[in-house]
């Protein structure tokens, strides 16, 4: 058996190629939306991917299922859940596909991948067991999407957190413990294969360590150890979960109906320095500005938003962009490739342009207007006047901990649709624990017409002179 696991640093998310070297053929579980780099290395591999599957309707990044059908590959989904969560663009379609419930298997060469309906997370929600039938007649391990992570489970609260819907948390949270108990049964040498390590948004507490076994996660998973009963697993579960970016329900939505098909990735034109002029003045154009926060702050197009080029890219852009916005980001040239993928893989498309840090500077030496980030300290603001607030972009759970006397909470990743709340005749001195999150926000905020300020500081550090609330 051919087994290779595939890692996206910034979204935290795993894919798998499982092939049969007997006859050279592949499955990919979870794959991402750009499938080129599965096939690539398939072919170096000497096999041939004739099948894909997805575990769920995936939240936080657009499924290559759809890409893979496109290709004539036969595309397996769950047929499980409830009438509203079903893979509509599959139904009644002309797609090489087969739905899955629980107990359906398929065969790629020799290898056997079972469905195990593991709801909670999501009400369709699969596990996949894996057999290798050329070594062994019973699963060795299990490709578990988002019900087991190494250290946590899936989160069962982002369809009413993230997709909109009403009075649906804890009764997944009831179902996930009932689904627990289920994966108490599994044996324990059985390996894990996750959906996301950590940094995801898709639980509290995942480990970085790429997989586990199910021995050692009911020895050391702390969300699995708070199953002694179904109330003890409800509240824990349930409680301190990040907010859910804002292109989550997005992507609930387009992994539902269908990704749209634009034919691979954008190729984006470089900007001249007139161009470059003529999009700062656009209406409606959004120009994502890649580089750090102290360059940012430096000096930046008026308007520009901020997402450094670093794990929080995809976060911060599918926050604070829309899917129709047309994007230009100011981008060095051997970053485009990978920033175009980034945000390709969370369904942001439009990107028609891009320059450089470089084309910046001699855009500011022809005499154009670039605007600062106005910055502060905790003590600097200290003694503020009626028409300024604190706006604190942590997460709630951070703010819980501890927190500035009279400050504002909205966490960065859902400020977008929280703005209509602000008051644009005030002006906000905007912080997080250190400024990486807080400037992404300001950023938004100047963009929105409101006066935003960045506490450029170490929250911890003011914390520890006792000044806030704890």
């Amino acid at each position: 058996m051919y087994f290779k696991q595939f890692f996206d640093e910034k979204l935290a998310q795993y894919a798998y190629m499982i092939g049969c070297q007997a006859n050279g053929t592949a499955v990919m579980i979870d794959p991402m939306r750009d499938i080129d780099q599965y096939i690539d290395h398939a072919a170096k591999q000497g096999l041939t991917i004739v099948a894909a599957a997805d575990t769920h309707i995936h939240a936080d990044y657009i499924s290559g299922l759809r890409e893979f059908a496109e290709r004539g590959v036969k595309v397996y989904a769950s047929d499980e859940g409830d009438a509203d969560w079903k893979y509509e663009w599959l139904i009644d379609s002309d797609y090489n596909y087969e739905f899955m419930k629980d107990g359906d298997e398929f065969k790629v060469g020799n290898i056997t991948i079972k469905a195990w309906h593991t709801p909670g997370h999501t009400p369709e929600h699969l596990t996949f067991l894996i057999t290798d039938g050329a070594a062994a007649d019973e699963p060795m391990g299990m490709a578990t999407g988002d019900f087991v992570f190494v250290g946590d489970v899936g989160r069962p609260d982002l369809l009413e957190s993230a997709a909109g819907q009403e009075n649906v948390m804890e009764p997944s949270a009831r179902t996930l413990y009932k689904t627990v108990e289920q994966f108490k049964k599994m044996p324990e040498y059985m390996q894990i294969w996750p959906g996301h390590g950590a940094g995801s948004a898709c639980g509290k507490a995942l480990g970085a360590i790429p997989e586990t076994t199910v021995g050692y996660e009911l020895r050391y998973n702390n969300s699995l150890k708070s199953a002694t009963s179904e109330e003890s697993f409800v509240q824990f579960i349930l409680e301190g979960q990040p907010e859910p970016p804002l292109y989550f329900a997005r992507m609930k939505r387009d992994n539902k109906i269908g990704p749209a098909l634009i034919g691979g990735l954008p190729q984006p034109k470089r900007l001249t320095l007139k161009e470059i002029g003529n999009v700062a003045a656009k209406e409606g154009a959004v120009i994502l500005d890649s580089r750090e926060r102290n360059e940012y702050a430096a000096g930046h197009i008026p308007g520009a938003l901020l997402s450094p080029f670093n794990k929080q890219f995809n976060t911060v852009a599918g926050s604070y962009i829309t899917e129709d916005d047309e994007i230009y980001l100011l981008i060095e040239e051997h970053q485009l490739k990978e920033a175009v993928r980034d945000l390709y893989n969370i369904g942001l498309d439009n990107v028609a342009g891009y320059f450089t840090a470089r084309d910046l500077l001699l855009y500011k030496e022809q005499g154009n207007e670039l605007r600062k980030l106005e910055t502060a300290t905790f003590e600097s603001v200290e003694n503020r006047d009626a028409d300024t607030a604190i706006l604190d972009v942590r997460k709630a759970s951070e703010f819980s901990q501890a927190n500035i006397d009279g400050a504002i909470n909205i966490a960065h990743t859902r400020l977008l649709p929280a703005l209509d709340s602000l008051e644009k005749n005030k002006t906000y001195y905007v912080h997080c624990m250190t400024g990486g999150r807080s400037a992404a926000a300001s950023a938004l905020l100047n963009r929105k017409g409101f006066n935003a300020v960045l506490i450029e500081d170490d929250f911890e550090k003011y914390k520890s002179k006792q000044l806030v609330n704890a």
